[in-house]
Formats: C-alpha cells, structure tokens, sequence
C-alpha cells in the first residue's frame, strides 16, 4: 500500500518543542512518512478556528491523507480521541468540535472512538496526547493500518453549527466577525448565499457595519481599494471579508473576532399611492 501524507494542524505555534517531537514519533514508526504543516499557529484553545483552518485546507491534499487536528483544551481528561474516515480523507482530533465543519461537508463519515491503547506511546502523558496518541496513530495510519483496529464507532460525538447571519428586519442582517488574518483581514460569517446582492456587479446602496465603521464600497480584490480605504472583498474563503488595501482592517476599525457585523441595505422606495 501507498504511504499515507500526514498534515498538521495544532495551536501549539513554533517556540515550543511540541510540533518538532509530534514529527519525531511518526518518523520513528514510520521513517518514510511525509508530513505537512497545514497551520500549527491556530489561536490557543480556540476550537473554532482550527475548525476553520481544517475545513478551509483538507480538499486540497490528496486522497487518503491522514489530517491531524490538535486543538485540545481537554486534554487528559474524558473527552474521547477520534478517527474520523471520510470519502477522501482521514482526520485524527479530540472530540470537542474542532471537526464540526468537516463534518457539514462531508456526506458519509465513519467517526471511531481510538481505544486500541497499544497503538500508543507508553506511558502516556495526561497533558500530551499530540504526542503520545494522536502522532503515534498517524504513525501506523501512514503505514498503513486499518482503522478498524484502532476504535468502534460511535455516533455521538460532538459537533456544534458554526455561527450564522440572522435577518433583524427587511433590510438588516446581523453577523459576526469569525477571525482576523494574519493581515488584518476581518472574515465575517456572511457568504454569498446570505446577501447575493452584495456581490452583483452593481449592488444595491448598502452599509456594512463593523465597530463604529461604516462601509460602503465592495472590491473584486485587496488591491482594488484606495489607500486607507476600508471596503468589502469575497476572500478565498468564500466569506465577505472587510480589508484595506496594505493596510489592517482590524487595527483601522478595531474590530477583531467575535465583533458585531451588520449588512444593512436601504429600505425600497413605496409604491406611489393609487389615485
């Protein structure tokens, strides 16, 4: 059988030891494995971002990819491990959510509780489990191993719906900022299916609330601003995103995840009275 690529993703960033000996476990079972960092710089204990990491990379690998996903605020304790098989793809996470928006994507799942101990490092860390079990799976994934020996399946495992925009009235929608790039970049919860007409070649007068920052303008692309301008962009991520052109919207509005986003369109003209 072909070798399995293992990707990272984990918030455990790059001053620490903790990635490096994660790569170490695999490569002393397997010394032929090939692992990818997707992102190890996901926000501490923020289970929704690594959702939204995950979610945003895992399509692009190729088929049978073993993805690791170490967001784990509950390590040690009763939270289960999981192997979780999709059409495409593997995934090996804690059972806290981190795999909600995978699991909206995909149609068929096989979700396993890992319980075969002796896939494990011994003696296993209470604070460590990227170590000592979820690296050491992805050792004996990347070889090969069925993952019928690694777990029954369960059904109940934990999944939450990420955040959606709610209409307030006629001509207001309510979101919220999910996360701000490296860039500075907001990306809110609003895609083109909750407001189209924000994205037509000629959009409707509109104002897109941030803060205490009104925006009136869309771009095609990040360079399509002025200076200083702030406007609205659909990123790569499919989400309306507020940028500003080599600038950070985050610091210009102040705004960062978790604020208040509204999309407000003005209201239609009354029809005239009849005579």
């Amino acid at each position: 059988m072909a070798q399995r690529l293992i990707t990272m993703t984990s918030d455990f960033g790059a001053s620490d030891h903790f990635v490096g000996t994660m790569k170490g476990v695999i490569l002393s079972i397997n010394p032929e494995a090939k692992i990818v960092d997707i992102c190890n710089s996901v926000h501490s204990f923020d289970i929704l971002d690594g959702a939204l990491t995950i979610a945003q990379a895992y399509r692009y690998f190729p088929s049978d990819t073993v993805h690791m996903v170490i967001v784990d605020p509950g390590v040690g304790t009763n939270r289960r491990p999981l192997l979780v098989t999709a059409d495409k793809h593997m995934f090996l996470a804690p059972d806290n959510g981190v795999l909600s928006l995978v699991y909206e994507r995909e149609e068929r799942l096989s979700v396993r509780h890992i319980t075969a101990e002796h896939y494990f490092l011994q003696p296993m860390s209470h604070t460590f489990h990227g170590r000592d079990l979820f690296s050491a799976v992805a050792g004996w994934l990347s070889k090969g191993v069925e993952v019928a020996k690694f777990g029954e399946e369960v059904t109940d495992f934990v999944r939450f719906a990420a955040p959606k925009p709610k209409p307030v009235n006629d001509t207001l929608m309510k979101g919220v900022v999910l996360k701000s790039d490296k860039f500075g970049n907001l990306i809110t919860n609003f895609t083109p299916k909750e407001v189209p007409q924000l994205f037509e070649p000629s959009p409707p007068t509109f104002k897109i609330l941030v803060g205490k920052t009104e925006v009136t303008r869309m771009r095609d692309t990040y360079s399509g601003g002025a200076a200083g301008e702030v406007f609205g962009v659909l990123g790569s991520m499919g989400y309306l995103e507020i940028a500003v052109n080599r600038g950070s919207a985050a610091k210009t509005i102040g705004a960062d995840k978790g604020s208040d986003v509204g999309v407000l369109f003005e209201a239609a003209a009354a029809a005239p009275a009849a005579t």
